[in-house]
């Protein structure tokens, strides 16, 4: 029986998405559950996965198409006998037995023939590294099937043109011959590629550029000696970790802090909604993760409520899931202030921009050790700068300064954080 795979209802705001990546080709055995296809908004990546075993018998849509929600994107023939026969006759390969395809999934170097069909793994492997096109090869295999060894000469054979055409180029540029015609070395070129923007990054584009024309963006900058963090970092470590199964990092210091501080000033908590302040009764803090498609900035909620050990362990949670394409709507919706830390690339000092409709967002900056004076004495201290950029229309210079200013507290005391004082 066959079966349509659609589109699955898509996330509240998102309208359409992006065909990103084929897992599976037309021929293929897929198993009930297993990945098929992703698709990308232009919040989060979604897996589209296969609803019963069976063959994929027909693509219906190539990566790169834009699709919506509900429409058909391949056709599933249901059942594990006859259908890789059905699948692989409709989109056009040469028929074979079930031995033979069972030859072939075990890593038989014959692929299939020119025209198309299901080459085996390793022919599969090899066109997709060299961005190549089945077609453009002569199979030496039974029936005329692409082999292994035939992608091996083909390269081999590629590389060769390739290298005589650069050698008689530069011959001719030496002769005075016509050097426009020639392929210049590597060293000199000046290629272009044009790419299009991935649906994130165009959605991260589009929030940013409404960020600077909508709100009247200020930073205010401070510095922390972040001595007395680490030193209380190194005495507990080993017991934190045994106690709680994941290590103590920085970054719960800083959430916690922060959360106290919004505490005392709640105008930095709030948010612009037309011409009315929202005061918002509860702290979800965006923590900015670096993924493959872009910045995203998952949310931990009710931080107030957590220990030091839950945002540890959520912070890890939301950076593996951010490079595995896992994080959902839901970890990326809502917010009431975030941070970001540049820190981690090198960064010293830098001024992150507002997330909407967020009013403010500290940045983390690398840790720099430096002469400083304490008691009329120089000594040498592991320092910090931080940026606290706000929203000036509903965010006065004083509260963010004190606001800045109660972090700072917080982090050169670690025990006031504990005590809330």
């Amino acid at each position: 029986m066959s079966i349509e795979v659609k589109v699955p209802n898509l996330p509240e705001s998102v309208s359409e998405a992006t065909v990103a990546d084929w897992h599976k080709q037309a021929g293929d055995k897929v198993s009930r559950e297993e990945n098929l296809v992703d698709l990308e908004t232009d919040k989060v990546m979604l897996e589209v996965p296969s609803t019963a075993n069976g063959v994929l018998k027909e693509i219906k849509v190539k990566a790169g198409d834009t699709v919506q929600e509900g429409d058909v994107l391949a056709i599933l023939e249901e059942g594990e006998s006859g259908g890789d026969a059905k699948a692989a006759k409709s989109s056009g390969s040469s028929s074979k037995s079930a031995k033979q395809d069972e030859a072939d999934d075990d890593g038989d170097d014959e692929g299939s023939k020119d025209g198309g069909g299901q080459q085996s793994p390793a022919v599969r492997k090899l066109l997709a590294e060299h961005d190549l096109d089945a077609g453009d090869i002569k199979g030496s295999g039974k029936g005329g099937r692409l082999t292994k060894a035939d992608v091996e000469a083909h390269l081999k054979n590629a590389g060769s043109k390739s290298e005589k055409s650069e050698k008689s180029g530069q011959s001719k540029d030496k002769s005075g011959g016509d050097s426009k015609s020639a392929s210049a070395p590597a060293a000199g070129a000046r290629e272009e590629q044009r790419v299009p923007m991935s649906r994130i990054r165009a959605r991260i584009a589009e929030r940013l550029v409404e960020a600077q024309s909508t709100a009247a963006m200020l930073t205010t900058f401070n510095e922390v000696n972040l001595k007395p963090l680490m030193d209380a970092r190194k005495q507990y470590k080993e017991m934190f970790e045994k106690s709680h199964g994941v290590k103590l990092g920085i970054m719960s210091f800083f959430v916690k802090a922060a959360v106290e501080a919004l505490k005392r000033y709640p105008i930095i908590n709030a948010s612009v909604d037309g011409d009315d302040i929202v005061y918002h009764g509860y702290y979800d803090i965006g923590i900015a993760v670096s993924a493959p498609r872009g910045l995203v900035v998952p949310i931990l909620r009710d931080v107030d409520a957590m220990s030091y050990a839950d945002v540890e362990k959520a912070i890890v949670d939301f950076g593996t899931r951010a490079k595995d394409n896992k994080l959902s709507m839901d970890d990326l919706t809502g917010g009431t202030f975030s941070i970001t830390n540049g820190g981690v690339f090198g960064s010293m000092m830098s001024t992150p921009i507002l997330n909407p409709p967020q009013s403010a967002i500290l940045g983390m900056h690398g840790t720099t050790e430096r002469p400083v004076v304490e008691n009329g004495e120089i000594v040498i201290r592991p320092m910090m700068y931080l940026a606290l950029t706000y929203d000036h229309r509903i965010i006065d210079g004083r509260d963010a300064v004190l606001f800045l200013r109660a972090i700072k507290d917080g982090l050169e005391d670690p025990a006031r954080l504990l005590l809330g004082v």
